[in-house]
């Protein structure tokens, strides 16, 4: 496909509003020829976003995309059926959490799909996504999915479906790890005498500063973690509590991403 595509949009709530956003910013669908579809259209999320870009809104289902995005909630899959006609004709890349191939391919009569895991700094143009497909899934339907995957953010394609659990583990369920940890290193400032309004705003800028450096300096984290922790200092004093000898904190963290992963894999069975 030389030409940007034709969008069919299904699901119009804050990922399928992120995702729109996204694509628009980067030019990459044609929105003359795209359409958001959902019930609840005139409350939804994407609405203005749509309007204003030029696509249309709830048009007739048989209508020809080249591209169905499915960005419905996992328990609506089955409702999804009244698009199977549009889908046919169509690449169908798939945001579901817990929705596997064969099911979307069940519900929409297509083996055509790219599914994807996507997570929710996407909403900030930040993202992090997995996709998977099928062998039989051609390179051109590959590099559409992760084109526009990517104007959310960053989107690699994984070996195999399975590993799409692993995704969810790591990069779907790893903001809240992050969120987490800023609520605790608040909590930490509070113990040591600073006002809630000084850690909250710390806590939180700590974090999105480090992120930043993650984003602009091309060192490994070990050498970026090195340069913050001087030897015989306050940093190495607290990194040799978080993860001494005995790799507390990594050790957790591989125990809490093996909890996620189980249950991801228990939800798409």
């Amino acid at each position: 496909m030389t030409t940007k595509p034709k969008v069919a949009l299904i699901g119009a709530g804050a990922m399928g509003a992120a995702l729109l956003k996204g694509w628009i910013a980067k030019d990459a669908l044609d929105a003359g020829g795209s359409a958001v579809f959902d019930p609840a259209i005139s409350a939804a999320a994407a609405a203005e976003i749509a309007r204003a870009a030029g696509l249309a809104l709830n048009p007739a289902i048989e209508a020809r995309f080249d591209v169905v995005v499915l960005a419905i909630k996992p328990q609506m899959l089955g409702e999804a059926s009244r698009y199977a006609p549009m889908a046919k004709s169509a690449l169908v890349l798939s945001v579901l959490a817990g929705k596997g191939i064969a099911s979307i391919s069940s519900v929409l009569g297509t083996k055509r799909v790219v599914r994807a895991m996507p997570n929710l700094p996407a909403m900030m143009g930040a993202g992090a996504a997995g996709l998977c497909s099928p062998p039989e899934i051609s390179a051109e339907d590959r590099r559409v999915a992760q084109a526009l995957m990517e104007a959310v953010g960053v989107a690699l394609f994984v070996d195999d479906e399975a590993a799409i659990d692993a995704v969810t583990a790591i990069s779907g369920s790893g903001p809240a790890y992050f969120f987490l940890m800023a609520e605790a290193l608040e909590d930490a400032a509070r113990s040591l005498g600073l006002s809630g309004e000084t850690a909250r705003a710390l806590a939180r800028q700590t974090l999105i500063g480090a992120g930043a450096v993650l984003e602009e300096d091309a060192r490994g984290v070990a050498v970026l973690r090195r340069a913050v922790a001087s030897p015989g200092g306050t940093t190495e004093a607290a990194l040799g509590v978080l993860d001494g000898d005995g790799e507390k904190l990594r050790k957790l963290m591989k125990a809490a991403a093996q909890a996620a992963f189980a249950r991801a894999r228990a939800l798409a069975s």
